[in-house]
């Protein structure tokens, strides 16, 4: 008995995973984290109506969800200025991101991405057999004026760009994004991740031409909106593209329960308002534990904060290892030189005070 035939691109890859979730993390460790500051989720929850919805619709959990996502994308169109035919609903922006490398990217196709930068995009370009072509940061920053000459220098498919960064949480203005779109090859498609958006400065934002085929813009109900578990993310774009993920999408992919919480959570923009200020009071809280212990951060439109360790990667990593020897799930990037720091997701008063009480000790182990 041989087993099953895997295809050569997939026998040539490794097993691996983007993140180790802290489920695993905490089985090994043999018990739950005190507090949970690395997965970037919004521990204050999603909106009460989204949680009456999603009790209500577990009740008709026997049925598959609506394959068109028809009420969902219809409020989301309505929020947003644009066409239905311009919105796709998928399993969170990873699942669309896989959906997108898909309808796209071949063996031996040029990608061009940012080294740091969202580790699961690269997952799904390596695992559809895409090359990737990376370029540094700069200043902390995703560098656009390198993707676009790394873009056109490659003749690349697809590059991608987030705005809010992650691992750092820094953006960049309007108009430098719309400048990075102007200026995609024709060809190509500029893969604009706004997982973050909720949390950033209205100046960061451009606005939506879904007349432009070089840009797909992603967003997602599991940042601000609180409903990471439910995994619904959306895309828009230009309608053609829209549709062509018809092609190869799981079209019964998302549930009735998941659909109905992202839809009462759109509703309710007044508990978006107060959970984003929530945020803000939080980042502050992060950055004054950060120069109390003698450390600097990052600036961030995000719902996470950079706090540079004030060393090299090795050093950061033995702060990390300490805090989650500690009981304190963060995380922190993987490149140098952003991996100086680590990343600690907004809490609540208690996660950041269990923080604030670990991380002189994580210090004092990662000097010692």
């Amino acid at each position: 008995m041989t087993g099953p035939r895997y295809t050569k691109l997939v026998q040539s890859l490794p097993a691996s995973v983007p993140f180790v979730g802290p489920e695993t993390q905490e089985r090994d460790r043999g018990e739950p984290f005190r507090a949970r500051l690395g997965a970037n989720e919004s521990v204050f929850g999603p909106s009460p109506r989204a949680i009456a919805a999603m009790a209500e619709a577990a009740k008709g959990a026997w049925m598959y969800g609506d394959a068109q996502s028809y009420d969902l994308r219809k409020a989301l169109s309505a929020h947003h200025g644009v066409g239905m035919e311009n919105i796709v609903v998928g399993e969170g922006i990873d699942g669309l991101l896989g959906y997108l490398v898909r309808l796209l990217i071949g063996p031996g196709d040029a990608v061009v991405t940012s080294a740091g930068a969202y580790p699961t995009f690269n997952y799904h370009v390596t695992g559809f057999g895409g090359e990737l072509h990376k370029v540094p940061y700069a200043a902390d920053h995703e560098d656009p004026l390198a993707l676009i000459a790394a873009a056109h220098r490659t003749r690349a498919k697809l590059i991608y760009f987030a705005n809010p960064d992650n691992p750092m949480g820094t953006w960049h203005d309007a108009g430098t994004v719309q400048h990075l779109i102007n200026s995609i090859p024709e060809d190509a498609l500029l893969v604009l991740d706004e997982a973050y958006i909720d949390m950033a400065p209205a100046e960061a934002i451009p606005p939506f031409d879904v007349t432009d085929p070089r840009v797909i813009r992603m967003r997602t109900f599991s940042k601000a909106y609180g409903l990471a578990g439910m995994r619904v993310g959306y895309a828009i774009a230009e309608e053609r593209l829209i549709t062509a993920f018809n092609k190869i999408r799981n079209h019964f992919g998302m549930c009735r329960v998941s659909h109905a919480g992202a839809l009462a959570a759109l509703q309710d923009q007044a508990y978006l308002a107060e959970t984003v200020d929530r945020i803000a009071t939080a980042r502050a809280r992060l950055a004054q534990i950060a120069h109390d212990n003698g450390l600097t951060s990052l600036p961030s439109a995000t719902n996470f904060v950079a706090i540079d360790c004030g060393g090299d990667g090795d050093f950061a990593r033995a702060v990390l290892q300490s805090l989650v020897r500690r009981g304190i799930f963060v995380r922190m990037p993987f490149i140098a030189p952003q991996d100086r720091c680590i990343r600690v997701s907004c809490g609540r008063q208690q996660d950041l005070d269990a923080f604030a009480e670990t991380l002189p000790r994580a210090l004092a182990d990662a000097r010692g």
